[in-house]
């Protein structure tokens, strides 16, 4: 599985201080707020873990399972909810965790329709920017890392439902997914 990686694009000890560090941004700014941590599965697990660990005030889990991908490396553009939220989010504070945000699409479609639910404020937490890849207008709220254009994988983010549990984020290569 390591052999599959061209080069590390974050290791575990910069996803680590990531974590602390918008762990701490989002204590400050929602203290005494109690927000509801919307994860959007699958991708989102590692991160959204490590980063409550350093949250220090009150928050709610709750998770979605939305696609775009369908298989493959590019987004469909096509977004797809398989499991919405079971609780309502009606005036509550909503932040949004995230993998990447690539192209945009999902998370544009997600905010726009939880913000249509009520839901007193929507931002977004991502540990990765992918902005090279947008094809919609998106700006998330929290962004651990900018990275270029390539396919990465690990620490959730997959190639065909593998790799989510490489303890670091990297570029996959070429040969693995050109098959």
């Amino acid at each position: 599985m390591h052999n599959d990686i061209e080069k590390i694009l974050l290791s575990e000890q910069e996803i680590e201080a990531i974590c602390k560090k918008i762990g701490s941004q989002i204590t400050a700014d929602y203290e005494n707020k109690k927000p509801v941590l919307v994860g959007l599965l699958k991708g989102c697990i590692p991160f959204m873990s490590d980063l409550a660990k350093h949250i220090n005030t009150h928050v709610e889990f709750a998770y979605m399972s939305v696609s775009s991908y369908h298989g493959g490396i590019s987004s469909s553009g096509d977004v797809k909810i398989k499991l919405d939220l079971d609780i309502s989010i009606k005036d509550r504070d909503v932040l949004i965790v995230e993998d990447i945000v690539d192209t945009g699409s999902t998370l544009s479609t997600i905010t726009k329709m939880l913000k249509s639910r009520d839901a007193k404020s929507v931002k977004v937490v991502t540990l990765l920017d992918k902005p090279a890849g947008r094809v919609v207008e998106f700006y998330p709220d929290y962004i651990g890392k900018t990275i270029p254009k390539e396919f990465v994988v690990g620490y959730g983010l997959d190639y065909d439902e593998f790799y989510r549990n490489l303890p670091y984020v990297g570029v996959l290569k070429p040969s693995v997914y050109t098959k």
